[in-house]
């Protein structure tokens, strides 16, 4: 018969098995939403600026996604967020949202969205190199699996796409880089906890985006198409409610290579999205990147499933 003891240690055994299992779960649900709903968001983007200017489509997605998730949370009895942790809300909704987010939708008025999501595949290369600022450097395996990933994103560069539009380039590297340095940065700010954390920063980032829609210039479209306001519906309920909220999950879960690997998977997701939805065309240079940049992402798959490895 086995002692008190052992029971109440296989107890807690069986109780971290559950634990483990569930959080294994919920990553792997949250790298799906990444994966794929993110993917699909570049041609939602293309599709709603065919009406929206780019600033006024973004503040559009983020103000009505931050007021509804801020709302609903509210009157569940969440508290309201402090001054500091709106303050903090602020600064990452504005690196993430008001300059990552809408410097690709500004971006997607030049190149396509399969190579606009090419291009941001070298988030996790500019995360890695902050997460080092703060100490943190990647793994052996995690530094092989970036640096193949930014030479799928140099062979793409190499194409006819990116060489057409400069601007667009120089958009999308810094839409990029702004999402790694808030992605990193932000961890080490006050922040609300939970569902809150997501819908003070689209509030915020989405009240910035309408100051530079004013600022900008942007005129409130005479003619809007519904494929537009559908693809807005789509980027407020699939890419903002859920999908952000996965990201800002995974942040918290698991090291930051893994965390910014769908910026390498989005890439599949879009282009051949854009190649049936939209009629874009992919050469053999996007092939042949397209296959680097997955080889890359398979070298960065394997993680550690501990707490204490998301720092």
């Amino acid at each position: 018969m086995p002692s008190h003891d052992g029971a109440v240690v296989t107890f807690f055994q069986m109780h971290l098995y559950r634990t483990l299992s569930r959080q294994h779960i919920l990553v792997m649900l949250a790298l799906l939403a990444l994966y794929f709903i993110w993917g699909s968001t570049f041609l939602a983007m293309k599709f709603a600026i065919e009406s929206f200017p780019p600033f006024m489509m973004a503040a559009i997605r983020f103000s009505v996604a931050g007021f509804l998730l801020y709302g609903i949370l509210r009157l569940r009895g969440t508290p309201a967020p402090t001054w500091k942790q709106w303050l903090g809300a602020t600064a990452v909704g504005t690196l993430l949202l008001s300059v990552g987010n809408a410097g690709v939708a500004i971006a997607e008025q030049t190149v396509s969205s399969g190579v606009a999501a090419l291009t941001i595949a070298t988030v996790p290369l500019w995360m890695a190199l902050f997460s080092g600022v703060w100490g943190h450097w990647p793994t052996r395996r995690e530094w092989t699996g970036i640096v193949v990933g930014t030479v799928g994103v140099a062979v793409l560069s190499t194409g006819g796409a990116l060489q057409a539009s400069p601007w667009g380039t120089f958009l999308l590297l810094l839409a990029a880089a702004s999402w790694a340095f808030g992605s990193v940065w932000g961890k080490r700010l006050a922040m609300p906890e939970g569902a809150m954390a997501s819908a003070s920063q689209m509030l915020a980032g989405g009240i910035v985006l309408v100051i530079f829609s004013v600022l900008s210039g942007e005129r409130v479209p005479e003619t809007v198409s519904g494929k537009s306001v559908w693809a807005i519906v789509y980027l407020i309920v699939f890419g903002s409610f859920i999908a952000y909220s996965a990201y800002l999950f995974l942040l918290k879960a698991v090291r930051p290579a893994l965390a910014t690997s769908y910026a390498f998977v989005n890439p599949v997701v879009a282009m051949f999205l854009g190649v049936w939805l939209a009629n874009e065309t992919l050469g053999r240079v996007e092939y042949v990147a397209l296959f680097i940049i997955i080889v890359g992402v398979l070298l960065v798959l394997p993680i550690r499933w501990k707490k204490e490895d998301a720092s």
